[in-house]
């Protein structure tokens, strides 16, 4: 049995920080905590403890990402477009991936993520084939390559395997996306079923959008996650355009198509649900459908700021994710939720910063099947990230009350040591396993850039 011993010298609770924490943990969860006691003024570590300066919050959870979007960042930014044009970009980068290029570009990025204290990852896979549809020799190399990556970066993932099978309403894959498509969604089924969990990584399942998965195939895809009892994700309303489309097809809104055929439900997560109508918002609270948002990535693409705000009075639990990863910074999506609604409302104080917390980490952890994961308590996985205190953005007042410094000063910068259960990945902001992260992503963005 493998036994470390922390000292945290501020720690976030979930409600308040507390300073002096000692953290037991064995086996990769933690056995025991214990708050330092004022009264007899031993707030040092004991003996023996691996020390952990700053403020230490739970390990972070990035409930959605497209790892090789990561080979976009400071090309896509440049000049004007639209989503659409922007989509021709990635499909370009998604015909160059290979099982190798994409384990590379993936262990990179995920290391990148460690480094900003994220020790869970939630990779929306849909990339399943080679150029033209033809499937590898191992039909889930692609997926695989993923699961590796996330071991050899030291993070956790739910590998989201996405069901991708036609270009549009009644319109069949094509082009760059026959890679995606698996033919129907019995196919997709099989292929899936092959995938095993492991230690670090748990299996999900994913639509991809109501236009790339026909509407008589919806519930093939419901069922299997329903079954399994797995996390089901869906890219929900990003784009008026879809909703247009999908109105004209099928009469009524994507939202409703879901709910329709089974699809929404406590284990189903929306993305983006960024274009709703006021019954969409009902619809989804209705059925506990959870909402992840990626603010960095929606005002990259000019998506627009989702109702966040009326879906979570609805019940509908809040998760965010860094998507297109323009920027790896868990911390930066939080404070955008807030401002970004400032900015809409004129109006400040609609989340708190434990609210905040809370989505980039135990409720992100639980939209990925990671319910044991995301707060610092007995019994729960021993994953956890700690913030510089004495960086030009932090330093100052030392947090006694809440969050309010790691949601709304600190960034992904600030992270000075990363652990997953119970183990280092991250120590004094270098990577204990990927040595030069910089040059494994400038090696692995180069090769598939083209």
């Amino acid at each position: 049995m493998t036994r470390t011993t922390y000292w945290l010298e501020h720690a976030w609770l979930g409600t308040h920080v507390e300073p002096g924490v000692t953290v037991e943990t064995a086996d990769g969860r933690i056995t025991a905590l214990r708050i330092a006691d004022s009264d007899d003024g031993t707030g040092r570590p004991p003996p023996g403890a691996e020390i952990l300066r700053g403020l230490t919050l739970p390990g972070l959870a990035n409930a959605h990402s497209h790892a090789f979007h990561r080979a976009l960042r400071g090309t896509v930014q440049i000049g004007s477009g639209t989503f659409w044009t922007w989509r021709e970009a990635m499909y370009a980068v998604a015909g160059r991936l290979t099982p190798d290029t994409y384990h590379a570009l993936a262990r990179a990025t995920y290391a990148e993520m460690a480094l900003a204290g994220i020790t869970c990852v939630g990779e929306f896979h849909y990339v399943h084939h080679a150029p033209g549809g033809v499937p590898y020799a191992d039909p889930n190399a692609m997926g695989e390559a993923l699961v590796a990556a996330a071991a050899e970066a030291g993070v956790r993932i739910t590998l989201l395997d996405t069901a991708y099978l036609a270009a549009g309403f009644g319109r069949p894959a094509e082009g760059h996306q026959l890679r995606f498509s698996d033919g129907s969604a019995e196919s997709w089924a099989t292929r899936s079923a092959l995938l095993k969990e492991r230690d670090h990584a748990r299996i999900g399942a994913a639509v991809h959008s109501v236009r790339a998965v026909p509407a008589d195939q919806l519930a093939t895809v419901a069922r299997w996650a329903e079954e399994r009892r797995v996390p089901l994700h869906v890219h929900l309303s990003e784009q008026p355009a879809e909703n247009d489309a999908c109105r004209e097809a099928h009469g009524r809104t994507p939202a409703r198509l879901l709910a329709d055929h089974g699809v929404l439900g406590p284990r189903t997560t929306g993305v983006h649900n960024t274009h709703l109508t006021e019954e969409d918002i009902a619809l989804i609270g209705a059925t506990s459908t959870g909402t992840c948002m990626c603010p960095t990535t929606e005002r990259d693409l000019a998506d627009g700021t989702g109702p966040a705000v009326a879906l979570q009075r609805a019940g509908s639990p809040l998760s965010l994710g860094s998507d297109s990863h323009a920027v790896i910074d868990l911390l930066e999506e939080a404070r955008a939720m807030e401002l970004n609604e400032r900015l809409r409302t004129r109006t400040r104080g609609h989340w708190t910063a434990a609210a905040l917390l809370r989505a980039a980490t135990a409720d992100g952890h639980e939209a990925l099947g990671w319910h044991d994961a995301g707060a610092l308590e007995p019994g729960a996985l021993a994953d956890f990230t700690t913030l510089r205190l004495d960086s030009v953005r932090t330093a100052g007042p030392v947090p006694r009350l809440g969050a309010e410094t790691a949601v709304f000063a600190a960034s992904a910068a600030d992270v000075r040591h990363t652990v997953v259960g119970g183990r280092h990945v991250v120590r004094d902001g270098a990577h204990s396993l990927v040595p030069d992260v910089p040059r494994a992503l400038a090696t692995a963005v180069a090769a598939v850039r083209g």
